[in-house]
């Protein structure tokens, strides 16, 4: 299989991340026979200082040339002066607008070898597999009119028929692939939009007989989260609630640095980026951890390239060296064994290619 990439590093430890992704794509291009053709570009304030704007027309030519976009993360205080236009979160914003990427995808699986790095108690976070579906591109994040003055401020939240059914069906989708069950996530006691939102649940449940349906109060939904988040298989949530919830429940894993995340729309094409932010506390110091990074080049495989068995062997590779007692900084403790970023990169393609002569051992047997 060829493909093309579009790789924007960002700010802060993306160029990290994304280098240490790339790596291991390139490790799963040898070993599997793929050509993945690289086209790196700027976006958030790496773009700002470059162009002027978080996300250039350079960078927008380049994506809408690719199969894929991987991205390593914006921000940073060096750019929290800046007026909203030149702020580095409104070139993923953007970008996400101008793909019609309307669907975010933030898996949260328990790692049993981190298990003691959750806040949860051990017997809370332990089985825990469950996929947020997030709405991306409307909402009060761009709701209009969106205006504030002195005494007042004013955001608008709205969302349309079409925009919901398209990611309850994503959702449902998804539901088929694992154990069959749709949380739909709202606040349709007290809000229009989350009446709009249950009742289209409604009408297109019956197109999926085979999905069991729940709706939860978005306040409750927090609160099960961290009491029962094993109750949940796929949650379905507008803008906002999918953005707190997901956050919320990255802590489960016990660290921000082992969430991937997919941006998506129908035909497939997607943006892949880590959950965690910029950490520019840590940048150039080789202490991030790619892992989430790492996984989120898996997902790519996965959604935009239906390469399954090549994004299986990533995922595996990732927690065979968590296994195994190796990890950054912000997994340590409990006797594990810290590394830096190149050395926990280091580690997974030698778990790949340990993996792969292995499988090709067994089948040279068959």
């Amino acid at each position: 299989m060829k493909k093309t990439i579009a790789v924007l590093p960002g700010d802060g430890i993306g160029p990290e991340v994304t280098d240490a992704a790339v790596k291991v794509l390139q490790s799963i291009a040898m070993r599997y026979g793929h050509t993945f053709h690289l086209k790196h570009a700027e976006i958030g304030g790496a773009a700002v200082d470059q162009f002027d704007n978080p996300l250039p027309q350079q960078t927008i030519d380049v994506c809408e040339a690719s199969d894929a976009i991987l991205l390593g993360a914006v921000g940073g205080t060096k750019w929290d002066a800046n007026p909203a236009h030149l702020r580095p979160e409104k070139g993923l914003l953007n970008i996400r607008k101008h793909f019609g990427l309307f669907a975010n995808l933030r898996p949260v699986k328990a790692v049993p070898a981190l298990l003691s790095s959750s806040p949860l108690k051990e017997e809370v976070a332990k089985e825990v597999d469950m996929i947020i579906v997030r709405e991306l591109t409307g909402g009060l994040y761009f709701g209009e009119p969106k205006r504030r003055s002195e005494k007042a401020a004013v955001d608008t939240l709205v969302y349309t028929r079409e925009e919901i059914e398209r990611i309850v069906t994503q959702a449902f989708e998804i539901a088929r692939t694992r154990r069959g069950k749709v949380t739909s996530v709202d606040k349709a006691n007290v809000l229009e939009t989350s009446k709009l939102w249950r009742e289209v649940v409604e009408e297109r449940k019956a197109a999926y007989p085979d999905i069991e349906v729940e709706h939860m109060l978005v306040d409750s939904a927090a609160m099960k989260l961290i009491t029962d988040p094993r109750a949940f298989d796929v949650m379905v949530t507008e803008n906002m609630f999918g953005d707190i919830l997901s956050d919320e429940a990255s802590v489960i894993t016990g660290s921000l640095g082992m969430l991937p995340s997919a941006s998506i729309r129908s035909d497939g094409f997607g943006l892949y980026e880590p959950v965690h932010g910029s950490a520019p506390d840590i940048a150039g110091q080789n202490k991030a951890n790619p892992a989430a990074a790492i996984l989120s080049a898996a997902m790519m495989l996965k959604h935009s390239f239906g390469l399954d068995t090549e994004a299986a062997a990533i995922e595996k590779a990732v927690m065979g060296v968590l296994e195994d007692g190796y990890c950054t900084g912000d997994l340590a403790g409990n006797g594990k064994r810290v590394v830096s970023t190149d050395q926990f990169v280091t580690k997974v393609v030698e778990e790949l290619e340990r993996e792969f002569v292995s499988e090709h051992i067994m089948y040279s047997y068959v």
